[in-house]
């Protein structure tokens, strides 16, 4: 029903209120103005719990280390965590038969947000046939969906389970141990969505928000699923959504992301894939450890394999319209000898 009270009944109507709540008329006016905007993209500023210190981070590389859970010869980490039966399970979940991409396409052009695009170009096109060629200049490009081998960040010069980088990453042989090929056969094991937008009634969340354990567990009350051992964690904030609505933009000055506190979080849930759009949240508040800090420290010491700069929009309306935010997760990385990374293709199977 629309309202019939005029400018000045509402004004009276404000400052009796203010007078009942105790409340500044200034500051209930506020409130009702962000109220009115709820339907649209403004945001509501929220706590966010204090930053994560240094000698933290750095004592939580000893309490949290994964190095020789599964052994002191291991290069595969958190993914020992998926068994045949884990693989088992995740093809349980498929009922409908859907299949849902979760890469980003292969983009050309160089913009903002992609600055090293791939390489491409046709060799031949004839009545016979035809061929092409295409290279990924960046493996780890902002724009490339990719999933990251330990032998791609480092913790004082030793990768994933304490391997030393001078002894095993080099200009002339690349990676001779903790190379993308030891996921050549492939992972499968079931994927669980964490649509924070969705959590919190907007598109996409503001540049520089922080995702809490607290929105975590949040947005698996709701959903009614989590992640558990073993699993593929998926993470959305909705950089693509943002893309569509804006623009394309610089994604190391403006990102949303997991908070670093979360990292004892992830410890304890013992996930083996973590995907996301983007590896970090920005602008960081003044003292805030680097934007790779939880990056570097799944990867290298919970040895937890990332699935960096994923799209994950098409995801997120598949699981709403299926109401199920679990499914089956393929990821086929490419068989690079000594590779620090690969573009994949993952696929979601409802």
């Amino acid at each position: 029903m629309q309202s019939t009270l005029s400018t000045g009944q509402r004004a009276i109507q404000l400052e009796s209120a203010s007078v009942l709540l105790g409340l500044p008329l200034g500051t209930l006016m506020l409130s009702a103005c962000l109220f009115l905007l709820g339907a649209t993209h403004a945001v509501i500023a929220q706590d966010f719990p204090p930053l994560t210190a240094q000698t933290e981070y750095e004592r939580w590389q000893t309490e949290l280390s994964n190095w020789g859970r599964w052994g002191p010869d291991d290069e595969i980490g958190a993914l020992n965590l998926i068994t045949p039966e884990k693989r088992q399970a995740a093809a349980a979940l498929v009922e409908e038969g859907i299949t849902v991409s979760l890469a980003r396409t292969a983009d050309r052009d160089t913009s903002e947000d992609n600055p090293c695009p791939i390489n491409w170009e046709m060799l031949n096109a004839s009545p016979r046939g035809a061929s092409d060629r295409v290279s990924y200049p960046c493996i780890h490009g902002l724009g490339t969906t990719h999933i990251d081998g330990f032998a791609h960040r480092f913790f004082g010069g030793r990768m994933w389970n304490g391997y030393p980088i001078s002894e095993f990453v080099t200009m002339e042989e690349g990676a001779l141990k903790n190379a993308v090929l030891t996921m050549k056969d492939g992972i499968v094991t079931r994927g669980v969505l964490y649509d924070i937008p969705k959590l919190k009634g907007v598109d996409y969340l503001e540049p520089g928000t922080r995702i809490t354990v607290e929105d975590l567990e949040a947005w698996e009350e709701q959903s009614g699923v989590r992640a558990g051992p073993g699993d593929a964690m998926l993470l959305r904030w909705g950089r693509w959504a943002m893309r569509e609505a804006v623009g394309p933009f610089d994604t190391w000055e403006q990102a949303a992301g997991l908070d670093n506190s979360v990292i004892p979080w992830l410890k304890e849930r013992d996930i083996a894939i973590l995907g996301w759009e983007t590896p970090g949240y920005t602008p960081r508040p003044a003292g805030d450890l680097p934007t790779l800090a939880l990056h570097d420290f799944a990867l290298t010491m919970l040895g937890i394999h990332l699935l960096d700069r994923a799209d994950l929009d098409a995801l997120a309306e598949m699981a709403a319209d299926q109401e199920r935010w679990e499914f089956m997760l393929t990821i086929a990385p490419l068989p690079i000898p000594n590779g620090t990374g690969s573009p994949v293709n993952p696929i979601a199977v409802f």
